[in-house]
């Protein structure tokens, strides 16, 4: 046997000869289809009902700001949004708390949220750069092309940090707060494996990423590996999907019907519709109870059979569109599309600002203070946010940012001139300095720094309903943080032209973890959804000459095989519904064969014929040992199946003759 080393640089060394085989450099025998097979079949009663849990916890991790929620299986229909944090900033909604993270010198977790923020804040800038201070973290998970077990972050004084670290920490202050909160509600301790939790990713992630978000909970201690069911990962827009079937005609503004209702044109109403909103969310922000009444809403009772609506998830860090359609009668969902999107978020607009501090004080500059004052930069995005929070498309006076002390003053030891003088030499003329030592910025320069997102998010839509698998969408769902941004909604407004109606539930920002909880308690709900990739087995065929590639020929005791074929078990954008198994049959090539290996492959395009072709990458082995066993049949039957969970796919063999088995679930993370 080869060690895995000897494998690879095996494999290295055949790949760089030409037309490189996979299949012949592993070595091992292979295995062929048994004909007839390419069964699927549609085990509904092979799912398990799970353990009963006694509630359900779900936390939207955010890029920009993080929460949970929960309610308990016997009350479903109250959906309790956790406690107020400490902290919070004026101009901003505290239901939620911002993701960032801070770790000691000594790299021990310290704090998350506001209380980071806060500390870090505080702390002397001698000692905040040996501290470790991270936000904004998710975005790697997204742009990282290898992303893997091993991928680092930067904490903002430019350290390393291994990212499974980072999320198990704020994994691990999650379950450690909800316990808090449920033991307190309860009187007792409570045992955390009494609860159900739900992660909430986007769907436009990849595979790896969605892995991630697992191994992170299981190194957290959120649950337990042996225990996978007890963490269910869901995907944003289809948590947003569920919470919108249940909203009435009062935990909305629908900005399709609202043309000429009170006189108002349609973007004076933007805004009147969202303040009104606004005003019944602060309201009932006391209570930290929803009631989700256990009825289907008005809205969505208008919906028929194979009726259609797009999620349009406005996030921090990312922009997901889904396309759902209704199956009556449960009203299940069916994803019609596969999800899209891209890094649209509002940080988009952070970026933005911090090009135009370039601009006007110099990219050295800028890059040396965030080093050098990283907790005064924080102060100053701060003070962004909730300006950033007050941009309009009717809005006519100024927006003033209140520039740090430190700013000012290690600008000018820097430059040796002041930041009025930097502003005035600047040609950035909607930029003015005010007396009261503040960025004076136009709402036309505000607006320009929300232009390159917006534009993004419209050009996509543009795209989406142009697909005809898109045509006559009866709703627009606009959810996420930045759906309450009234440029966004006002762009989306002008682009549909009034082809569907647009829809925005109150208090937006909570809509996915008000929805991941729903999904929690009944998972059900989704029945069908898109295959993000391409999966298959690497086989042999019989070689015909003429219609497999001279250099794919093997020849074994006198049989001549096409190595390397790629056996599709589904094929990307493919319906799947959830819990499927697809089923195969093979044979060893090699009756004799003691150790039968099967790999996975998997690929992003839609059809594979060779496991060689570039894209396709292995993502699972199943080996089975068949020694000391005799099969009855003239050729041994190796069944292989393959189950399509929520977010993670298990792959099976089973030696028919002996009835024995191996279970793999696909790896995406290790290369």
């Amino acid at each position: 046997m080869m060690t895995e080393k000897e494998t690879v640089t095996e494999k290295i060394i055949t790949d760089a000869m030409a037309n490189p085989s996979p299949a012949k450099s592993m070595g091992d025998p292979g295995i062929t289809p048994l004909s007839p097979s390419h069964t699927q079949q549609n085990d509904t009663d092979q799912v398990p009902s799970g353990p009963s849990f006694v509630v359900v916890v779900a936390i939207d991790f955010g890029t920009t700001s993080s929460g949970y929620a929960y309610a308990f299986t016997k009350e479903p229909e109250c959906i309790h949004t956790m406690r107020r944090w400490e902290g919070g900033d004026p101009g901003v909604s505290n239901q939620k708390t911002p993701t960032t993270i801070l770790l000691t010198p000594d790299r021990k977790f310290h704090s998350f949220g506001y209380a980071a923020r806060d500390f870090y804040h505080d702390l002397d800038p001698s000692e905040s750069k040996h501290w470790l201070y991270l936000e904004k973290f998710k975005m790697k998970l997204h742009t990282t092309a290898n992303l893997s077990i091993d991928t680092d972050l930067h904490a903002a004084n430019g350290k390393r940090v291994k990212a499974l670290d980072i999320f198990a920490y704020a994994l691990a202050f999650f379950k450690e707060q909800a316990l808090k909160e449920l033991s307190d509600q309860t009187g007792g301790e409570f045992d955390n494996n009494d609860v159900r939790w739900v992660i909430t990713v986007p769907a436009i992630w990849k595979m790896p990423a969605k892995q991630f978000m697992r191994e992170a909970a299981y190194k957290s201690g959120l649950v337990p590996r042996e225990n996978p069911e007890q963490l269910i990962i869901a995907l944003e827009p289809e948590a947003a999907s569920i919470y919108c079937r249940k909203l009435r005609l009062h935990q909305m503004v629908d900005l399709g019907t609202q043309t000429t209702q009170n006189g108002f044109s349609p973007t004076e109403n933007v805004g009147s519709g969202m303040t009104q909103a606004k005003e019944h969310v602060r309201r009932n922000r006391q209570s930290r109870t929803f009631l989700v009444e256990n009825v289907i809403g008005e809205l969505w009772s208008e919906l028929e059979e194979g009726d259609r609506y797009v999620v349009v998830d406005c996030g921090g860090g990312t922009v997901d569109l889904t396309v759902h359609q209704i199956r009556l009668p449960e009203g299940h969902l069916k994803e019609l599309y596969k999800a899209s999107g891209g890094p649209y978020g509002s940080i988009g607009i952070d970026y933005e600002f911090e090009k135009l501090l370039c601009r006007i004080f110099g990219q050295d500059f800028i890059d040396q203070f965030k080093i050098k004052r990283p907790a005064a930069w924080v102060d100053l995005m701060i003070a962004f946010e909730s300006r950033k929070r007050a941009a309009a498309p009717d809005r006519t006076n100024p927006l003033n940012i209140n520039l740090p002390f430190s700013f000012i003053d290690y600008y000018k030891k820097f430059r040796g001139h002041s930041v009025e003088h930097a502003l005035r030499k600047s040609n950035v003329d909607f930029v003015k300095w005010s007396s009261q030592g503040m960025l004076r910025m136009s709402p036309d320069a505000m607006n320009s720094l929300f232009k390159p997102t917006i534009d993004h998010i419209i050009q996509h839509l543009t795209e989406l309903f142009d697909k005809p698998e898109v045509s006559d969408i009866k709703f627009l769902f606009l959810v996420g943080g930045f759906a309450e941004s009234t440029l966004l909604q006002q762009a989306v407004q002008n682009m549909l032209q009034g082809r569907s109606r647009i829809i925005i539930p109150h208090d937006v920002g909570l809509t996915i973890l008000k929805g991941a909880v729903l999904f929690g308690l009944d998972p059900s709900v989704i029945k069908v959804r898109r295959s993000p990739l391409t999966y298959g087995v690497g086989v042999l065929n019989r070689f015909v000459e003429g219609k497999h590639p001279p250099e794919k020929l093997l020849v074994k005791d006198g049989t001549r095989w096409c190595t390397d074929v790629f056996d599709t078990f589904i094929a990307a954008d493919q319906s799947v519904a959830l819990g499927e198994m697809v089923k195969r049959s093979y044979t060893p090539a090699k009756p004799s064969q003691q150790v039968i290996v099967i790999h996975v492959y998997c690929s992003e395009k839609e059809s594979a014929g060779f496991i060689s072709e570039p894209g396709v990458r292995k993502c699972g082995t199943l080996r089975l040992d068949v020694s000391g066993t005799e099969s009855t049949a003239p050729r041994r039957e190796i069944q292989t199946l393959m189950q399509f969970g929520d977010t993670e796919i298990r792959a099976m063999a089973v030696d028919v003759s002996t009835g024995r088995t191996v279970k793999a679930s696909i790896d995406f993370l290790s290369h």
